[in-house]
């Protein structure tokens, strides 16, 4: 059994479901202390943190991640915590967000810092388990607490699954930034027969709702879409078929371009709703920056390395969901991009990644350090 294999399936093992770390990060950071890592374990409330250096020097290259993964669900067709390897895939919860990457991290750096013992820069490990979570005692803090300590970060390599057909195919470069919001449109309660006498939310709301549809926010540029609304969440009635509800609440959400500002996307709905002169509250939470990493240093040592190992060329893409990269790339100020195996079944039951992609994973990771830093 190869060693990244060996070290996916140990990681694997360990029931590590959100924030709980059970022991996934004593595995790395014992493999780093080896290869000489210094290490600052950094409990942020319940949820258990590393960050891990070798060097003092710049450029500073960091691998980011996270040791927690998602409820199993069920009706697997093997234990999702006993890794098992069928047909050349490796299933089990975790194998391919992000177990794997995070082996073939530590495994691409023993190999590099054998090889090159004396390299240039220094190489960095921020490591969460809080991030399938609420993400608030995870990368976040620990981002704010390398800053505190002046702790430089240039580059920076998340090891969230971008590939779509085959590994390599994607880098994220980028993401879009998220807003969520809570609407309470505030009408009158009644009895239905007699409209006349109350003032129903949810009829108020249905112009409000078209126009909020048909606006264009913006219409993105060369590196992302368009930013793009939708409801996600709709309350209303008392549960019964003679009353008028008092009150419709509507969730919504915004993935937002760098075209767009949080605060100008606020203002706009407000104005919206403002021109239909309506009764109502929101509540804002703002979940992330949009933040791009263009064509540079980082991001050549990546797609230089995919091609070296896979032959092919790759997509930058700043599509799907939030990562943390949204908290390493405006508090560090790094560039950031997310590299890691196929994401067709993360999150699913049977997730599952190919044992060969581990190996391949390793390899690129290990030609990435190579290139910024032999």
């Amino acid at each position: 059994m190869s060693g990244i294999l060996q070290l996916t399936k140990d990681l694997i093992s360990i029931n590590s479901v959100t924030p709980d770390d059970k022991g996934c990060q004593k595995l790395m950071t014992d493999r780093l202390r080896e290869i000489g890592f210094e290490i600052d374990d950094l409990k942020f409330g319940e949820v258990d943190n590393f960050w891990a250096k070798r060097g003092n020097i710049a450029p500073a290259f960091v691998f980011a991640g996270h040791t927690d993964v998602v409820p199993v669900g069920k009706n697997w067709k093997t234990d999702p915590f006993k890794p098992t390897v069928i047909d050349g895939l490796l299933y089990g919860r975790g194998a391919a967000d992000m177990k794997g990457s995070l082996a073939a991290m530590i495994t691409a750096t023993e190999r590099f810092v054998k090889d090159f013992p004396a390299h240039k820069g220094s190489i960095g490990f921020l490591i969460t388990s809080d991030e399938e979570g609420p993400a608030v005692d995870g990368t976040i803090k620990i981002c704010e607490y390398l800053k505190a300590q002046n702790q430089a970060v240039d580059y920076c390599l998340v090891g969230e699954p971008s590939s779509s057909e085959q590994l390599g195919d994607v880098i994220k470069n980028g993401r879009r930034g998220s807003l969520n919001a809570t609407l309470t449109l505030i009408g009158k309660q009644g009895h239905i027969a007699y409209p006349h006498l109350a003032n129903n939310p949810i009829h108020l709301l249905a112009p409000v709702l078209n126009s909020l549809i048909a606006e264009v926010w913006d219409e993105g540029n060369d590196y992302f879409p368009a930013t793009s609304f939708q409801v996600s969440n709709m309350h209303s009635g008392a549960g019964v078929t003679n009353v008028i509800p008092a009150e419709v609440e509507m969730v919504f959400n915004f993935r937002y371009s760098s075209e767009s500002t949080h605060e100008g996307l606020q203002k706009r709905v407000c104005e919206i709703l403002d021109s239909h002169a309506l009764e109502y509250k929101i509540d804002w939470n703002h979940s992330g920056y949009p933040f791009l990493t263009p064509k540079g240093d980082l991001v050549s040592a990546c797609t230089q390395a995919i091609k070296e190992v896979k032959g092919i060329d790759s997509e930058l893409s700043t599509s799907g969901g939030t990562s943390d990269g949204r908290f390493i790339a405006p508090i560090l100020g790094a560039q950031v991009v997310e590299l890691g195996p196929l994401n067709a079944t993360i999150h699913q039951v049977d997730e599952c990644v190919s044992v060969k992609d581990l190996e391949d994973l390793s390899d690129i990771y290990y030609q990435v350090l190579k290139n910024i830093l032999a």
